[in-house]
């Protein structure tokens, strides 16, 4: 799917590039007094099994977006898993020929210029900070709740990535034993190699393991919402032990991070009763004094990775100077 608007002429542009497993989408950006706007949009198939052939697709997108900036533009990549800090491969990608890869080597060496990559929750929460739902807010945190779980903090509208640039990887925290004994839940494993993690209980595909642990079909999660607003039992318990499980979790945001505001990213975040009834759930577990800080729903949507991937390069590229 292409759709451009062929301008040229600026004098600073960014590239910003999502990176799925089946697509993947290039933006490219004019800097406007510090406004991106964007110019440039096309989106591909993802070779999800040829890494030549994906390296290929990204310069030739990457020519394509620098043809309608008139300029030759940074490139900031978001795109799922972690980057191993000692070796810089790539790890735990849902594109198969990246997965032990020197992904930004390489393509910064096929580019010629700079390149950023970011997981693809950061990216999230970066747009999300700079112009979206958290704008101006002080400090942020973005929790995707998709088929995962994940996110990324920001200061002053500043992705903060850490020493193994993993900061925000919330989904894979623990879920206390006395909370799953509380809810007789299951150990659950996850794909990481642990047991346990957060992800595997307050996910979209987790919410469906939970409704059909308790009898129910696994549903896709707004169902479930629907059935338990109708009375329906076992989604009435799903839904409140999901609450609760996901409320924990995010107090523990609160302690760690203590964020200003929370933005609520992914699939689940269309929820409406989360931003009605999370805040008292958080709260719950929570001790006197700490308070919840809001709940958001995003401004951008899932059409903000590209965005923080191009906001990413940018907040590397100005840190380099």
């Amino acid at each position: 799917m292409t759709n451009s608007n062929q301008t040229t002429g600026y004098h600073a542009g960014y590239h910003g590039i999502d990176i799925g497993g089946s697509k993947m989408e290039l933006v490219a950006f004019a800097d406007r007094d510090g406004a991106l706007a964007e110019v440039f949009r096309e989106r591909v198939a993802t070779p999800a099994d040829d890494f030549a052939a994906f390296v290929q697709a990204i310069v030739d997108l990457v020519a394509r977006g620098d043809a309608a900036l008139g300029t030759t533009a940074p490139v900031g990549i978001g795109l799922p898993g972690v980057i191993d800090s000692a070796s810089g491969r790539q790890l735990s990608s849902n594109v198969p020929a990246l997965n032990g890869r020197l992904v930004a080597q390489t393509l910064q060496q096929a580019l010629q210029r700079p390149v950023a990559i970011g997981n693809d929750c950061q990216c999230f929460a970066l747009s999300e900070a700079q112009g979206g739902a958290a704008e101006n807010a002080a400090s942020m945190f973005g929790a995707i709740l998709g088929t995962g779980a994940g996110g990324g903090y920001c200061v002053g509208g500043q992705l903060l990535r850490g020493f193994n640039g993993v900061a925000g990887e919330w989904g894979h925290w623990s879920l206390p034993a006395t909370l799953l004994a509380q809810h007789g839940l299951a150990d659950y494993p996850c794909p990481c190699g642990k047991t346990g993690c957060l992800e595997r209980y307050v996910s979209g595909p987790a919410m469906r393991k939970i409704h059909a642990h308790f009898g129910g079909d696994g549903a896709e999660p707004l169902a479930i919402v629907a059935r338990a607003n109708m009375g329906d039992a076992v989604a009435e318990r799903t839904v409140a032990v999901h609450l609760d499980v996901l409320g924990h979790a995010l107090a523990s945001l609160v302690l760690a991070y203590d964020p200003h505001v929370i933005v609520l990213g992914g699939g689940l975040s269309k929820l409406p009763h989360l931003y009605d009834k999370l805040p008292a759930a958080v709260k719950r577990h929570l001790f006197p004094g700490v308070h919840v800080p809001p709940i958001l729903p995003p401004r951008f949507g899932d059409a903000g990775g590209a965005r923080g991937a191009a906001l990413l390069i940018r907040q590397h590229t100005k840190a380099s100077t």
